[in-house]
C-alpha cells in the first residue's frame, strides 16, 4: 500500500493528558499529569498535549504545572474554535494550542450550526490571533474522514495563509480506512506540514497512521495504551514499534515504553489486556510447549522482535500446554534443578493443573518440584495471625508474623482493610519487604454473598520475580496470605539475615 524509507522523519504527539482522558472513568490529577508528562518528555515525545485550557480552573493549573518543568517538548492545549480559548490557552504559558473547527457538514451545520463560509472566516481570524500573541498552531478539521474533500483543502489552505504552523487530518470517530487516510492526507501534504489523528474504533488506528505517513505525514497523534474515546486512540507503543521494526523509522525510546505504559495504566486506572500488543503481559509469555521450546532454543523462533526493545522480558507461563522444557526452564529461573524422571512428574502434575482449568503458578510449580523430589523446605515468612477492621473511618490491620524465626507484630492503616493489612505485612517484615508488587487480581471462585475469592500476585524483588495465587472466603486473609508467600518464596535463597521490625 506503501513504503516508508529509513531516513523518514516521523515525531509523535501525545494526547494521553487530554484525549486519553476523556476515556469514560478517567480524571487524572495535577500531579498524575506531571509524572506522566515527564516520562513522555524521558522516552523523547516531541509534543505533549496537556489538556484543554477551557475545562477549568483545575485543569489550566494542571497544565500549567506541565509547562513549568521546562521540559524538551512541546507543550500545548486543546482549543476549540472561539477566541476565549485561545486566550485561557495563553494563560497556561502554553507552547501551541490544537485550533479544533468542524470541516464536515455533519458536524459544521448539525453541531455548530454555521456554514462552510463561516468556518474558513472564523478560523483565518482565531489562526491569526494565535500566530499574533506567540503561539504554535495547529488545525485540525474535526470529522475530517467525512468531510467534503475540497472543502477540508480549502479550510487548511486559508489556516496556512493565516499563519498555522500545520494542518491536521482528524478520523474523529475512527470511520475510514487507510485507502480513504491516504487520499486526504496526500492531497493536504501538498498544502505544507500535516499530522495524523486517528482513532481504533474499526481496529484501523495503527493502518490509518502509517497510510498517513506514507501520504507525507510526519507527526502522529497518539496515547499511551491508545488510551481515549469510545475504543481509543492509536496507541504510541503501536505506532513506535510498527515505525521502527517494519520501516526502519526512529520515533521515541523504545525501552520507555513498558514503563510508560505501566505508569499510565496506574495513574488512570484502567488495567491492560493480557493480550494488548507491545506491553500487554502476554506479548512475551510464553506457554506452549512447542513454542517454549522453540524460544529456548532460538529466542527469535517465536517472537518478533526481543522484549528488551521495548523494555519488557520474556517470560515462560505454566499451564496445560507447558512441556518440559518449559518446566525445567521455569524452574531454573528459581535456581531448582531435577532430574529427567523427576522432571518428567513434575511436567506431568503441571498439565493436571492446567487440565482443570487451572494458570499454574510459579509457588504452585515449586510446591510440586518439593513434594516430587521430597525435598524440605523451611518457610521464611509465615501469618501467624491477622486481624483487620474496615467499619470505622480509617481501616486499620494488625498482624502477627513469624520471620525467619522470630515473632513479631505489626499495625498498619490503608484506604481499605486489604490495603491496612499489606501495609502492616511490610512493616512486620521491615527492608526485606521492599519488593515490588507488580500485580493484584481477585476473581470470584464461588458465587453468592459467601463466594470465596481467588486473589493473585505477582512480585519482584531484585532480578527475581514470583506470582502466587490463594483463596479464601476473606479477601484480606486471601491477599496477605499470597502477599506473605511470595515474599517468603523471594527471600528463601536470600543470603542476607532478615531483620525483623522491632514489634
Amino acid at each position: 500500500m506503501f513504503s516508508l524509507e529509513s531516513d523518514t522523519t516521523v515525531s509523535l504527539l501525545d494526547t494521553t493528558l487530554r484525549d486519553g482522558e476523556q476515556a469514560p472513568g478517567v480524571s487524572l490529577t495535577a500531579a498524575e499529569k506531571v509524572d506522566i508528562a515527564r516520562a513522555l518528555d524521558h522516552a523523547g515525545v516531541s509534543v505533549i498535549e496537556a489538556g484543554s485550557a477551557c475545562t477549568g480552573v483545575g485543569e489550566r493549573d494542571a497544565i500549567a504545572r506541565v509547562t513549568d518543568l521546562d521540559l524538551e517538548a512541546h507543550v500545548t492545549s486543546f482549543c476549540r474554535g472561539i477566541r476565549a480559548d485561545v486566550d485561557l490557552a495563553l494563560e497556561c504559558d502554553v507552547d501551541g494550542i490544537h485550533l479544533v473547527v468542524p470541516s464536515s457538514d455533519r458536524h459544521v451545520e448539525g453541531k455548530v450550526g454555521t456554514t462552510r463560509e463561516d468556518v474558513l472566516e472564523r478560523t483565518a481570524d482565531l489562526v491569526d490571533y494565535a500566530v499574533d500573541h506567540g503561539l504554535w498552531v495547529e488545525v485540525i478539521g474535526e470529522d475530517g474522514s467525512r468531510a467534503n474533500l475540497d472543502f477540508l483543502e480549502a479550510l487548511m489552505e486559508i489556516a496556512l495563509a493565516a499563519g498555522a504552523d500545520r494542518t491536521c487530518f482528524a478520523d474523529t470517530v475512527g470511520h475510514t480506512g487507510p485507502e480513504r487516510t491516504r487520499e486526504v492526507v496526500a492531497r493536504l501534504a501538498d498544502l505544507g506540514p500535516v499530522s495524523a489523528h486517528t482513532h481504533d474504533d474499526l481496529g484501523l488506528g495503527v493502518a490509518n497512521a502509517l497510510a498517513a505517513i506514507g501520504a507525507g505525514a510526519d507527526l502522529v497523534h497518539c496515547t499511551v495504551n491508545g488510551l481515549g474515546e469510545r475504543a481509543g486512540n492509536v496507541a504510541l507503543e503501536e505506532v513506535a514499534i510498527a515505525l521502527k521494526h517494519v520501516y526502519g523509522v526512529d520515533t521515541v525510546d523504545l525501552t520507555e515504553l513498558h514503563d510508560l505504559a505501566q505508569l499510565v495504566s496506574r495513574s488512570t486506572g484502567v488495567d491492560l489486556p493480557p493480550n494488548k500488543a507491545v506491553v500487554g503481559q502476554n506479548a512475551f509469555t510464553h506457554e506452549s510447549g512447542i513454542h517454549t521450546d522453540g524460544t529456548l532454543k532460538d529466542d527469535k523462533m517465536y517472537e518478533p522482535y526481543p522484549p528488551e526493545t521495548v523494555g519488557r522480558e520474556r517470560r515462560l507461563a505454566l499451564g496445560k500446554h507447558a512441556g518440559r522444557a518449559g518446566v525445567r526452564a521455569a524452574l531454573e529461573e528459581h535456581d531448582v534443578s531435577v532430574s529427567d524422571d523427576h522432571l518428567a512428574e513434575v511436567a506431568a502434575r503441571v498439565t493436571q493443573l492446567g487440565d482443570r482449568g487451572r494458570r499454574v503458578t510459579d509457588a504452585d510449580l515449586l510446591a510440586i518440584a518439593e513434594d516430587v523430589t521430597g525435598a524440605d523446605r523451611e518457610r521464611t515468612v509465615e501469618v501467624l495471625d491477622l486481624n483487620a477492621v474496615s467499619g470505622g473511618e480509617v481501616p486499620t490491620a494488625s498482624v502477627r508474623l513469624l520471620v525467619a524465626g522470630t515473632e513479631c507484630t505489626a499495625a498498619g492503616t490503608g484506604s481499605g482493610p486489604v490495603d491496612a493489612a499489606v501495609s502492616a505485612v511490610r512493616q512486620a517484615i521491615g527492608t526485606a519487604a521492599d519488593a515490588e508488587l507488580e500485580a493484584y487480581h481477585v476473581d470470584a471462585v464461588t458465587g453468592g454473598t459467601d463466594a470465596v475469592v481467588s486473589v493473585e500476585v505477582s512480585m519482584s524483588r531484585d532480578d527475581r520475580s514470583v506470582t502466587v495465587a490463594r483463596s479464601d472466603a476473606d479477601i484480606t486473609r486471601a491477599s496477605v496470605d499470597a502477599m506473605v508467600d511470595a515474599l517468603d518464596r523471594l527471600l528463601e535463597a536470600d543470603e542476607q539475615v532478615l531483620a525483623p521490625a522491632d514489634d
